[in-house]
Formats: structure tokens, C-alpha cells, sequence
């Protein structure tokens, strides 16, 4: 009964968001709600949201802050440079643009953290997407399935999580896996090609120069990038080509390089740059990033420092200091509420006992003639079940499960746990993954047109992965 009534909460919340009938935030919390009243167990309902709230309070946090640290380093042009490079390449070509969205996220992906990947390649895609009346789901898409096959890191959570849940080396599992996680890589950038040949298609290739001379931008950019020197709440009202001056003006406007080609991005000439700090900016972020591979702290506790001393040093005013929290508070409350609603999704399912049972299910129903196929058998679940689990969930109480299976047919438990990161590039699009919040909110995409385009495309990319470990004779 509890399977039955696991599969149809998430089958519900899924349906729900994707017609549009309720938004992600009020799904996670009423669906769960009613259902756990379903199972009878209604009066526990304040301790499974509070011990779910308790779980994900220090990712909340960690959002928080991280979304604070790196709107800042973002108006302050740290990624400028990077930003710069990346539209030479793309130039107003949409085919382009969706490659360079791809690589980039790649790239931006080595720091093994989903969100500060998305806020960069956000900020840095999203206003030549809405210049170019480009689809934004394939902005969301590309990325979010760029960033899953690198989530695959040892630093990224995976992996690591997969070599303490039986007892491996990391190293063990994910360098032998590089050769079909390059594959998977490749697929991404292929699958960037084709949907940027249809949306060159759709659009047309256009110049920026005809772009910006006729379109009025009403569109903020989202953290605060291009900001003027006000808290950054204002509407743009000038013309695409704007110099980006006055405190409301978010449009990130063209620039000129140095061979005289335009380029939309952000404004080169906001008040919120700090050119002479470029260096210890730089020097911050990478050894913040450092400390956290390190992990000589926790991230959130990390975050929040490097949040602080951003601040401090980068806008000694406190008024500025005032103006740059308020440019980036809208990002903050939405993804910190959709992770806190999400706390009582995960926590109904943990605490009435439907993700166990749904996973037994899913164990038992391996006929025995695939007891010889158990590699193969775990990278097809962990497509489903890293979607609809934390990856907490199916590392820790899955997948032991499935090595002491595969252990009885004499398949070594690093073979399983390398099958087990196939399921990767779709499990970022999870609605149980707090980051994906981050790209469709700073993007403007409801999540239920997210999950409708990119499901189809990360699951391939999962099979992708996974059909090249087992051809390498890697699983």
C-alpha cells in the first residue's frame, strides 16, 4: 500500500506542476500533506516536516548565502572576463549561444556546486537568450544537464556518497568512469548543437546591432548583474543599448570590443564594479572553493563568511552593503522557500516509510536471470530513483542493496557503484534537488516547462553514460 501510494504522490506533484494547476512550492507542501494523511498518519505530520526542515536547513542556508557571495562577485565583475570570452564565441549566433551555454556550465561545473553553476551561467546566458527571443527552457535544459554529468565529480556529492555507502575508494569508481562520463559530455554538447540549429532556425541568426536598435528590455537580469548603483529593484526603461546608468537599470546592455562587434551582456560601466578589487576577489573565491573541496569547514558556515567579508571589503558603505542584500533578496526568499517546501515532500517520504518500500519493490522485482546483469540492472534505476530520492536516499538505503545483489552474482560492488552515477545529468532536474530552484527561478522558467523539455534529454544523456561504461567495459 505504501509503494502504491508513493508512486502516486509523485506521480501527482508531477502532473500537477507540469499542467500548471498548482505552483512547485504549493505542491510540495499540500500533496505531501494530503497523502500523508492517505496513510493514516496525519498526526505526524508536524514531526516528518520538522525533522524533513531540519535535513535541508543547512542546503537552505547554504543557498542563501552562496546566492548572496556570488551576486556580489557577479556585479562587482569578477566573471566578467569569462563572460567576455564566451560571448566572442557566441557572438549573436543562436546556435552558437546554446553551445557556448553548454560549455560554460561545463566548465563553471568543476567547482562541484549545482547552484553557483547556475547563477553564473544564468547571468551570464540569459540576457542574449531574451535578446534573441531565444527559448529559455533550453537555456535551463542544456545547462542542467551539463552540470549533471559533471555532478559526477568526487567533489560533486555522488560519487563520494557512493564510495562511503560501501566502502570504496572514490577514486576507484570515478576515474575508471571518465572515459564514458566524456562520452556523456560530448552527448550534452551534440545535443547544445541540435537544439541551437533549431533555434537558429526559429529565430533567424541575427546581429546584436539589429537586436538592440529595435527592442525595449522591461526584463531585469536576475542577481543583480548589470545593476546600477540603487538596490537594484527597478524596471529598465531605456532602449536594449543603454549605458546602464541610474539605479534601476538591469538590462544588461551591449558593449563594443575591441573589433568594434557588439555584444549583449553585462553593462561594463555599472556602479557596482570594483576593478581595483578584481584580484582579491579572485584570490577569495578560489580559496573559498579550495576550503570547500578541503571541506575545512561546512559550506554553509563557508558561504556565510565569504558572504560577509564580500560585502565588508567590496561595499565598506553600509548603505551599499544594504542595496546589494536587497538586489539579491527576491532569489534568496524564492529558493530558500522552495527548499523548506521541498523539506516537507522529502519528509513525508522518508518519514512514513514510502521511499523504503518503494525501493523494495523496485529490488525485488529484478528477475533472477538479471542477477548477472546487475550493473546494467543499477544504472537503469538510478535513473527513477535519483529523480524521485535524495541522492541521500538511494546511495545510503538503495543502493548497499543492489551491491550485496550483484555481490551474490559475483559482481564486484565498485562496478555497481560505478552504474550508480549514470543516473546523474537527470537526477539534476529533480524537483527534490534544491539547485534546479535556482536555475528556473533566476531564469523565469516555471518548472513544470523545464521538466517537460529536459527530462527527455538528461534521461538519454543518463543512458548515453550508461551504454558507454558498459561498451568500455567499464560496469
Amino acid at each position: 500500500m505504501l509503494t502504491i501510494l508513493g508512486f502516486a504522490m509523485i506521480a501527482t506533484f508531477l502532473v500537477l506542476i507540469m499542467m500548471k494547476k498548482m505552483s512547485p512550492i504549493a505542491a510540495l507542501v499540500l500533496i505531501p500533506a494530503l497523502f500523508c494523511v492517505f496513510v493514516g498518519q496525519g498526526a505526524k505530520l508536524g514531526d516528518y516536516v520538522l525533522e524533513g526542515v531540519t535535513d535541508l536547513a543547512p542546503t537552505a542556508a547554504m543557498l542563501m548565502f552562496a546566492i548572496v557571495y556570488f551576486g556580489v562577485m557577479i556585479d562587482v565583475g569578477l566573471f566578467d572576463p569569462v563572460v567576455r570570452g564566451i560571448l566572442r564565441f557566441c557572438k549573436a549566433d543562436p546556435m552558437r549561444i546554446v553551445v557556448g551555454t553548454a560549455v560554460l556550465a561545463a566548465i563553471v561545473s568543476l567547482d562541484g556546486d549545482g547552484s553557483t553553476t547556475f547563477m553564473i551561467t544564468v547571468s551570464a546566458m540569459y540576457p542574449l537568450y531574451k535578446r534573441l527571443k531565444m527559448s529559455l527552457v533550453v537555456l535551463t535544459g542544456v545547462a542542467a544537464t551539463a552540470n549533471g554529468v559533471m555532478n559526477t565529480l568526487p567533489w560533486g556529492g555522488p560519487t563520494a556518497r557512493a564510495a562511503t555507502a560501501l566502502k570504496l575508494d572514490a577514486s576507484d569508481i570515478f576515474v575508471p568512469m571518465i572515459p564514458a562520463l566524456a562520452v556523456g559530455l560530448l552527448a550534452v554538447f551534440a545535443l547544445s548543437y541540435v537544439l541551437g540549429l533549431r533555434e537558429r532556425k526559429r529565430v533567424g541568426y541575427l546581429s546584436l546591432d539589429a537586436v538592440t536598435e529595435t527592442e525595449t528590455v522591461d526584463e531585469k537580469v536576475l542577481v543583480g548583474a548589470g545593476a546600477g548603483s540603487g538596490s537594484g529593484s527597478g524596471k529598465a526603461s531605456g532602449k536594449a543599448s543603454g549605458n546602464g546608468t541610474g539605479g534601476g537599470d538591469h538590462s544588461a546592455p551591449s558593449y563594443r570590443n575591441e573589433d568594434g562587434e557588439t555584444f549583449a551582456g553585462l553593462d561594463p560601466n555599472r556602479a557596482t564594479l570594483r576593478p581595483k578589487l578584481y584580484w582579491f576577489n579572485a584570490l577569495l573565491t578560489a580559496a573559498l572553493m579550495a576550503a570547500m573541496i578541503m571541506e575545512l569547514l561546512p559550506i554553509p558556515v563557508l558561504f556565510l563568511l565569504g558572504a560577509a567579508l564580500a560585502l565588508t571589503v567590496n561595499f565598506p558603505n553600509m548603505a551599499d552593503q544594504k542595496a546589494r542584500i536587497g538586489a539579491h533578496a527576491e532569489n534568496v526568499l524564492n529558493v530558500s522557500g522552495m527548499v523548506f517546501a521541498a523539506a516537507v515532500f522529502t519528509g513525508v517520504l522518508q518519514g512514513t516509510g514510502m521511499v523504503e518500500s518503494m525501493a523494495k519493490w523496485m529490488v525485488s522485482s529484478i528477475p533472477d536471470a538479471m542477477g548477472s546483469q546487475m550493473g546494467l540492472v543499477t544504472g537503469l534505476l538510478s535513473l527513477p530513483l535519483t529523480y524521485f530520492m535524495s541522492n541521500d536516499g538511494f546511495y545510503f538505503g538503495v543502493l548497499p542493496v543492489l551491491a550485496e545483489a550483484g555481490a551474490a552474482h559475483g559482481i564486484a560492488p565498485v562496478e555497481i557503484a560505478r552504474a550508480s552515477i549514470a543516473g546523474q545529468p537527470l537526477h539534476m532536474s529533480s524537483p527534490l534537488v534544491p539547485a534546479v530552484f535556482v536555475l528556473v527561478g533566476m531564469a523565469k522558467v516555471e518548472f513544470g516547462d523545464h521538466t517537460r523539455f529536459t527530462v527527455k534529454w538528461a534521461a538519454l544523456t543518463s543512458l548515453v553514460v550508461l551504454a558507454s561504461a558498459i561498451l568500455f567495459g567499464i560496469v
